[in-house]
């Protein structure tokens, strides 16, 4: 991370530079501290199972899923499927404004 760049905040969404899974996007569920996150997408990485990876792994977009971080500050967790959707729903915006850029 820069140091441009504000600290992870859960419901943030992020872009996975490095590992099995680089090139997809995820959401912050969890902070273990200033160096890993816990990141899952609902779907192969389950909110039960999430993944811990190193923010410098990372591409942190400027983003917030306001619905995964209601649920994760008010119950502690959030639904796969809410995942899911926050992330379906920010990829299908992301692919709207790339068309409009062209």
């Amino acid at each position: 991370m820069n140091e441009a760049e504000s600290s992870p905040r859960i419901g943030q969404f992020v872009y996975i530079t490095e590992g099995r899974e680089a090139g997809q996007y995820a959401v912050v569920v969890s902070i273990l501290d200033e160096r890993f996150v816990f990141i899952a997408d609902g779907e192969k990485r389950p909110f039960h199972s999430p993944k811990k990876k190193n923010v410098n792994h990372l591409e942190f977009i400027d983003r917030v899923s306001p619905e995964v971080q209601n649920s994760i500050k008010e119950t502690g967790r959030v639904t796969n499927g809410k995942l899911r959707h926050a992330l379906k729903t920010f990829v299908n915006e992301q692919a709207a404004d790339l068309k409009k850029g062209e």
